[in-house]
């Protein structure tokens, strides 16, 4: 079984034969692949070395101390923490070998078509088709939003209706949708900061090989649960060091600025600080018992908390900054790679945040999710459970 000393020793001839000073990033990062230490929990041939999740921490810190390249994360966020769980899981062997390397590499970047316009926060009530063409391909036509990194995208997991005579949850399928075919077209969707690092997304007669399916037919939902447990842990849950992120970016500017100090904004960065680092534990609680299985709906619980923390912690630094936190560096449209929330100034993490109850599952969904599968509360009333989506009132 591996152990951490094995994995010091693997990262070690890792650095012996592909010093980083010498090795160009890309390189770098595909022999990591190639050597386990990308994903160690991942098995063998995958990135990874059937190794426990929590011996991650020993090769990152290793190849820091080393000086070596990362792969990006925050470029290829959706990728590491959304589609590449879902396809260890349920992807075939062939759709493993393929996509996995260089997703982790960062060579293809990944987005997720979900969310349309016409479901809102109810998922399962999407209304993008896919019809079989025969035995062979589907073709795929409808409208998703709020789709991060679309513009940069090579690959997409796409959840779209196959059978509309079953109820909403039953008749859906889950797909890996290909970017660049003819019949994509992306177009920004410019938020309130300036830039459009959302898309909406059009899909008109997209052709997708049946070999693209994840899961069976009419098990989307289930392998979309997969996605959606994976991608609330990736927003809420990521590691950060104590007094790190946001929390961290509000104390430094107390401490710079003692002229701007008042009580009641003491108590309140007070408050704030304790409630991050209770976040902060707690998502490190979380971490532990992932090195066990899948993540369950406890991230939940975590993305509810980021959400929160993110919002009343820029608007406590916009406050304290007065008419400096009203500033703004550049209105220009622009798609960025990916959001910056320590590195901007304090009227983009303000607006940022506003999103940050939004994505990756409304604040009131997850409220009802930590409500019925963590507490063990009733569930609400859902009259539309066994009526097909077709008879649905839209």
């Amino acid at each position: 079984m591996t152990d951490a000393e094995d994995l010091r020793r693997r990262t070690a001839e890792l650095l012996t034969a592909h010093p980083p000073a010498e090795t160009g990033r890309l390189e770098f990062l595909r022999a990591r692949f190639d050597a386990g230490l990308a994903w160690v929990h991942f098995p063998e041939g995958l990135g990874g070395l059937d190794a426990p999740r929590s011996l991650q921490a020993v090769v990152d810190a290793e190849l820091e101390a080393a000086g070596a390249p990362g792969n990006d994360p925050g470029r290829i966020g959706i990728g590491l923490g959304m589609a590449a769980p879902t396809i260890l899981r349920f992807g075939s062997d062939e759709q493993k070998q393929r996509l996995l390397r260089p997703l982790w590499t960062g060579e293809e970047v990944w987005c997720q078509l979900f969310s349309e316009p016409g479901a809102g926060s109810d998922l399962a009530a999407l209304a993008t088709r896919a019809v079989r063409d025969g035995e062979g391909d589907w073709i795929v036509d409808g409208q998703k939003v709020w789709t991060s990194s679309a513009h940069l995208a090579r690959w997409a997991i796409l959840i779209a209706r196959t059978d509309p005579d079953l109820p909403k949850h039953r008749g859906i399928s889950y797909f890996v949708c290909d970017m660049t075919d003819p019949g994509v077209e992306v177009r920004p969707l410019r938020q309130i900061t300036g830039e459009a690092e959302f898309n909406e997304v059009f899909l008109t007669g997209v052709r997708i090989p049946d070999a693209q399916r994840l899961g069976e037919v009419g098990e989307g939902w289930k392998v979309a649960q997969t996605t959606l447990m994976n991608e609330r842990v990736a927003i809420g849950g990521a590691r950060i060091p104590r007094e790190g992120g946001m929390i961290g970016v509000a104390a430094a500017d107390w401490r710079a600025r003692p002229k701007l100090r008042t009580h009641d904004l003491h108590q309140r960065l007070l408050t704030l600080w304790v409630e991050a680092e209770v976040a902060r534990l707690t998502g490190e609680r979380l971490r532990q018992q992932l090195t066990m299985g899948q993540p369950g709906p406890e991230g939940s619980g975590m993305k509810l908390a980021f959400a929160r923390l993110a919002q009343e912690i820029s608007g406590w630094e916009v406050e304290f900054l007065a008419e400096d936190g009203l500033t703004y560096d550049d209105w220009t449209m622009r798609r960025p790679d990916g959001v910056d929330f320590t590195g901007r100034e304090a009227g983009y993490r303000y607006l940022r945040a506003k999103g940050n109850s939004i994505e990756g599952g409304t604040s009131e969904v997850l409220l009802n999710i930590v409500a019925e599968r963590v507490l063990g509360l009733p569930p609400e009333p859902r009259t539309d459970k066994d009526v097909a989506w077709k008879d649905l009132p839209r």
